[in-house]
């Protein structure tokens, strides 16, 4: 399993940089970049919210999930 954040593709289409999206969250730039990355293990609904806020987005444009063929568990 999976889930991919596309958080990188949100912000070109709404031509803002990580910086703006960092300050609008109130999210630090290290956290953002964690979740950017993939690398967090859990999102608060709460930064979530803000970030769908800020992006002007739904939640299902953020995260998506793929799924992991070569670890059936």
């Amino acid at each position: 399993m999976a889930i991919i954040i596309n958080i990188d593709v949100m912000l070109a289409k709404r031509k803002m940089s990580v910086t703006e999206l960092s300050e609008r969250v109130g999210i630090t730039m290290a956290n953002l970049s964690i979740l950017k990355n993939g690398k967090a293990k859990a999102i608060r609904i709460a930064t979530l919210e803000a970030i769908c806020k800020a992006l002007d987005c739904q939640p299902g444009d953020i995260l998506e999930y793929k799924n992991d063929e070569t670890n059936p568990n």
